[in-house]
């Protein structure tokens, strides 16, 4: 059964990086077909696509963010990666780390669909 836990700092200041780890048990995140993916919530709105690795380490960014992110893995420690550059309060979420098939990731993200860590809450605030 695959576990996933997210961490980082609980606050960041305005034009920092943002970086979160997601650390995975159970299941190595070199496993064929799904795509190890960050997405966030920010306070009173939808889940939003951030990007996520494949088991090729090839990563793909959704639009909105692609110009500040990176994701990237530490297959000895079966982990991957974010980090968001130039925060500003509108990255102000809770980022939650998922394991995702491939379909899901052409969909609204759902929590109704993969394996999801319990999220950590990022504030941006100086």
């Amino acid at each position: 059964q695959v576990q996933l836990q997210e961490s980082g700092p609980g606050l960041v200041k305005p034009s920092q990086t943002l970086s979160l780890i997601c650390t995975v048990s159970g299941v190595p995140i070199t496993t064929n077909f799904y795509l190890w993916s960050w997405i966030r919530q920010p306070p009173g709105k939808g889940l939003e696509w951030i990007g996520y690795i494949d088991r090729s380490a090839s990563t793909y960014y959704f639009p909105s963010l692609k110009s500040r992110i990176s994701i990237s893995r530490d297959t000895s420690k079966n982990q991957f990666t974010l980090q968001l550059r130039f925060v500003t309060p509108a990255d102000t979420a809770v980022y939650y780390c998922a394991r995702q098939s491939p379909e899901a990731t052409t969909r609204i993200p759902s929590f109704a669909e993969g394996d999801w860590g319990q999220g950590t809450q990022v504030t941006v605030s100086s």
